[in-house]
């Protein structure tokens, strides 16, 4: 099997534009923000050219994550010949990130395409070799799910094919009552005996979260989560910083880095690791379609955590002395959290 890290959203965004560029067959993209507002790295000419030129070109988006997308523009796709697809399952969002090209290449990850995540650092993986059936057959699932019609990718999507027992793809789909990123979280984190690493850009963990993080910190591991200083949104600044406070007194070390960090990542001891769409927060473990690749290959491990070194050498130690919650974090992080149970029972 053949990996590889991309750790911003332009060297991504060359290796997947050069990627779909040579595709002589198939593009199957799924984005959670797919804009036509991309000015170097112009997929959306991209994919109409492929798509005039007789490629079956697929693209399944969020109906609210690419609102941006007008529908003057989905048409212009449309008639080069792209099968454009929305998933929109009321509160339930579509978070994912896949390509797939000519069903020997995939890249799986956090980094959506949009202008205003350029000068991000983010993390995706591109992937060969036999995990990509496996690749093809989760696109195959959402392309059913949101009615597409291509015979012979919709059969795709009712198979099922056992992966090496060293990589897997974690398949995330609360709509469908498969909350498979809440049980690896939990398996992981209790049986976790040195170290655990998490990146995130968003930090809102709900009880059960939190307890596992404690839970570790008292058997003995260092547990360590690295976040961006600010996000793109405001409230959730303030939100990262109440939960961050909280859990640092617990001896969480929060890793600060001054650059927006869109990844989403967990290393386990050293030896396990995961990367894929998911945050740290009620969203993503119990409404957003997710998904993810697991590694117990030490190389692969071992490379993720030197990216991980890397963006720690640029951060600051979160220190609870120094930053305190203000009187309406008291209010707006518990809201939030309350917001989610009512979210929760209401989609139930």
């Amino acid at each position: 099997m053949n990996y590889q890290f991309f750790t911003n959203s332009e060297k991504t965004w060359k290796a997947m534009y050069e990627a779909i560029s040579l595709a002589q067959k198939s593009i199957y993209l799924e984005m959670y923000i797919f804009q036509n507002d991309m000015q170097d790295f112009d997929f959306f000419n991209l994919l109409k050219e492929k798509g005039k030129l007789g490629l079956q070109v697929k693209l399944i988006i969020d109906s609210l994550g690419s609102t941006g997308l007008k529908d003057g523009a989905i048409l212009e796709l449309q008639r080069a010949g792209v099968e454009v697809l929305s998933l929109s399952y009321l509160l339930h969002r579509m978070h994912r990130k896949v390509l797939v090209v000519d069903e020997r290449l995939a890249f799986i990850g956090g980094v959506n395409l949009h202008q205003n995540s350029r000068f991000w650092n983010d993390l995706m993986v591109s992937i060969k070799g036999p995990l990509i059936k496996k690749v093809v057959m989760s696109f195959a699932k959402s392309y059913l799910a949101a009615g597409g019609q291509d015979r012979e990718l919709r059969s795709a999507g009712t198979k099922t094919k056992k992966a090496r027992v060293d990589t897997w793809i974690v398949e995330h789909s609360p709509v469908n009552k498969k909350f498979h990123f809440k049980r690896i979280y939990k398996k992981y984190l209790n049986q976790a005996k040195n170290s655990i690493i998490l990146i995130t850009p968003y930090f809102i963990p709900k009880r059960w979260l939190r307890a596992a993080l404690h839970q570790a910190v008292l058997r003995g591991v260092n547990v360590e989560i690295l976040v961006p200083q600010t996000t793109d949104h405001f409230i959730i600044d303030r939100v990262n910083y109440f939960y961050i406070y909280k859990l640092a007194k617990l001896g969480i070390k929060f890793y600060i880095e001054p650059k927006m960090n869109h990844a989403k990542a967990i290393i386990l001891d050293e030896s396990e690791a995961m990367v894929g769409s998911q945050n740290l927060d009620f969203l993503s473990f119990d409404f957003n379609s997710e998904i993810g690749i697991f590694f117990k290959d030490r190389k692969v491990v071992l490379k993720l955590l030197q990216i991980a070194k890397n963006w720690k050498k640029d951060a600051i130690l979160f220190d609870c002395e120094i930053y305190r919650p203000k009187w309406f974090d008291y209010i707006l992080s518990p809201a939030i959290n309350l917001f989610s149970l009512f979210y929760r029972i209401f989609l139930d």
